[in-house]
């Protein structure tokens, strides 16, 4: 323990009286200093897998670096994470550039994360997709919600970079296939810094205006996914979506694509394809119009020329011949119409009639008074039955309780001594049934109708013997 003779001691320590003993304070604090000394764990660059992740209510972010074999504690203070443009999840592998230092607390070292990244696939990309899962879970991006394009609009609003050639291109489509529409120009940054809040204002803009518009055409020209990247922001996005007025989104080229395509109510591959979709062709229109004005006037032709054969048809008709005599025969038909209802009336009636005469006599079953008297006389021979079966019953019942009678009393003992028997019982209650239960001498009670016999045993005799 020699070596450890030159580490600084707790100063004010009244425990430690050996100087050759640290505290563990103290020993924390001096692997500290040396690891915070050392240039090469001030600045190191890391590749790794995340595991253990946690974004604290604080803000700060704890997690484990690991590879393989071996793995080490990491933090990324709020001052740091903010900065992040991707949300770390466990599993995923990243680049990371800090340093390494001791938590005193707990006596271990741990990286000190100052800057962060994937490993494999870009920040951007990375970020783009989750966002795009977060919003798409949220519902911004539902077939659904899409708002119907104005077939032929009065108003059209337009929203990207006055100064680029997407604008000019839209503007001469535009004129060219549907000039009678009124375009108004909302001017923007599409790009940058601030560019997404400044899209998010124009769309807002663009809803609150006085005067009514049909459609909002958002573009610009082509790009990297950096200069595009404002339209993948989520101001952006959830203003599209929020927005009253339909949107039409065409942002880059043809192989382009961007969050805003799909909140957008329709997606156009280039800006100059968003002005297409949002115009009819004028000319288009003129060539429809003028093929059913042909197709209707063929119609009208058509309808004349049958309508004019009726007319004919009509001329040639009886009723036109001879009308005196048409007139005629349908007074006559009507004549025999006339004596026809009259036989039909005349029948109905009758039956009708007959109908009523059934009912009143239906009625008379079922009034009140005619249910009052049927019901009295049900009551009445209701109440003789029952007179009658209650003496049929207590006669019956008479001579069953006179046949019990009859029995009980040949059970009777009394009964039995009448005729000339008696019972022997010894002193102690028990009756004598038989010879062997009394001894000679021995007092027993005889009981006879009247009264009861004291007796003695003078001599026995049984059945045997005799």
């Amino acid at each position: 323990m020699s070596s450890l003779t030159n580490f600084p001691s707790a100063s004010g320590d009244s425990e430690n009286n050996n100087p050759k003993y640290l505290t563990v304070q103290a020993l924390t604090k001096y692997i500290k200093k040396k690891l915070d000394i050392d240039t090469h764990l001030q600045s190191i660059f890391v590749r790794g897998e995340i595991s253990n992740f946690k974004h604290h209510n604080s803000g700060h972010m704890y997690l484990t670096i690991k590879d393989e074999k071996a793995r080490i504690q990491a933090v990324m203070f709020q001052g740091d994470n903010k900065r992040l443009r991707f949300k770390p999840e466990n599993g995923m592998k990243v680049l990371i550039q800090g340093k390494v230092s001791v938590f005193e607390a707990f006596g271990q070292y741990q990286l000190y994360i100052h800057e962060m990244e994937p490993d494999g696939i870009g920040a951007l990309f990375l970020e783009l997709e989750q966002l795009k899962k977060q919003l798409k879970k949220e519902g911004l991006f539902e077939e659904a919600d899409k708002k119907t394009i104005a077939a032929f609009p009065e108003h059209i609003a337009i929203i990207t970079s006055e100064t680029g050639a997407a604008i000019r291109d839209m503007v001469t489509t535009i004129k060219r296939r549907y000039p009678i529409v009124h375009i108004s120009l909302f001017p923007v940054q599409v790009q940058g810094q601030g560019s997404e809040e400044a899209i998010a204002a124009a769309i807002s803009q663009v809803n609150h205006y006085p005067e009514k518009i049909d459609t909002i055409l958002l573009a610009r020209g082509g790009g990297s996914i950096e200069d595009l990247w404002s339209f993948n922001m989520e101001r952006v996005i959830r203003a599209v979506y929020n927005s009253s007025i339909p949107i039409i989104s065409g942002v880059g080229h043809e192989t382009d694509t961007t969050l805003t395509d799909f909140a957008a109510d329709l997606r156009a591959p280039t800006p100059t394809g968003a002005a297409e979709l949002a115009v009819p062709s004028i000319t288009e229109l003129h060539y429809t119009v003028e093929q059913s004005r042909v197709h209707l006037n063929r119609l009208m032709q058509h309808k004349i020329s049958q309508q004019k054969e009726r007319l004919k048809s009509i001329h040639r008709s009886y009723a036109f011949q001879k009308p005196k005599l048409f007139i005629q025969e349908k007074t006559q038909y009507v004549d025999r119409l006339q004596e026809a209802c009259q036989r039909q009336l005349t029948l109905i009636f009758s039956q009708k009639r007959e109908q009523n005469k059934q009912l009143q006599q239906r009625l008379i079953q079922t009034h009140p008074r005619k249910k009052i008297s049927n019901a009295k006389q049900e009551l009445d021979n209701l109440t003789a039955s029952l007179t009658k079966n209650r003496q049929q019953m207590m006669q019956q019942k008479r001579q069953q309780l006179q046949t019990m009678l009859d029995k009980l009393a040949l059970l009777n003992p009394l009964y039995i001594m009448n005729k000339g028997f008696s019972v022997a019982y010894k002193q102690d209650g028990t009756i004598v049934k038989r010879t062997n239960q009394v001894q000679l001498e021995e007092h027993i009670d005889v009981a006879l109708m009247d009264g009861k016999l004291a007796c003695s045993i003078t001599g026995m005799r049984s059945d045997k013997d005799e």
